[in-house]
């Protein structure tokens, strides 16, 4: 015998049911964290630190331009203060 059950429900109402915590306030304090220090301008070494912590060491050894990628992040930042 098989049993199929819908639930109509948003993510919210499943966190609830199912008693999870709620890390909205967290996401929230977190990005806006990051937002000031992206406009208070992070050092070349800030970067390094920061791309270091994102990128697994594979995709360093796999020959991947850290470099390049520096840049077309400094350039989309420095576009949206357009």
């Amino acid at each position: 015998m098989k049993v199929t059950v819908n639930i109509d429900c948003t993510p919210e109402e499943a966190r609830q049911f199912l008693g999870l915590p709620d890390i909205k306030p967290l996401q929230e304090a977190f990005m806006a964290s990051m937002q000031e220090k992206m406009s208070s301008g992070l050092s070349s070494e800030d970067m390094d630190k920061m791309f270091n912590l994102w990128l697994s060491p594979g995709l360093k050894q796999a020959g991947q331009n850290i470099e390049a990628f520096q840049n077309l992040f400094w350039n989309a930042v420095k576009s949206s203060d357009k």
